[in-house]
């Protein structure tokens, strides 16, 4: 069983942004994070899950992850992801991290568990933290995706 915590953080929405991962299994821990120039929340709070689930080394595990964002959380666990794809992503945004997600989402047993974001639950804080330095670097990268295909926010 592995447990990962996921957070995402957007300075402005579109704006620097980071994301911030802390994956758990027995007494082993693992701390994730990454940031772009420019970029949205809810990209970097699929990227948060997307970090986590890439860094697993074993298939077939039960992964339990914490996240605050209804966005994501909502997309898998109510079905919404699979009619997008259904219909090729035709007008949903973020269409190239719900790609990157399929195939890693498929090669465990993932359940996801939505906590109320800030609400003192120490890993998702971490996270939040993480992603909070992560989006504060200095000559951070482009979110080439995102930029190429126009500033637009998340809704």
């Amino acid at each position: 069983m592995v447990t990962i915590y996921t957070d995402g953080s957007s300075r402005g929405n579109p704006g620097p942004g980071g994301f911030g991962t802390v994956l758990l299994s027995g007494n082993h821990r693992k701390e994730i994070s990454g940031g772009y120039r420019k970029t949205t929340n809810n990209r970097m709070e699929l990227l948060a899950v997307i970090a986590g689930l890439e860094a697993l080394k074993k298939t077939n595990t039960e992964v339990l992850i914490y996240s605050d964002s209804k966005y994501v959380v909502d997309s898998v666990e109510k079905g919404w992801l699979w009619g997008w794809v259904k219909k090729g992503f035709k007008g949903k945004q973020n269409a190239d991290l719900w790609k990157r997600f399929i195939p890693v989402y498929k090669l465990q047993k993932v359940k996801f568990k939505w906590v109320k974001g800030h609400a003192g639950i120490p890993e998702n804080e971490r996270c939040d933290q993480l992603a909070v330095e992560a989006a504060t670097q200095p000559n951070l990268p482009p979110d080439i995706e995102y930029e190429a295909n126009g500033l637009r926010t998340d809704r």
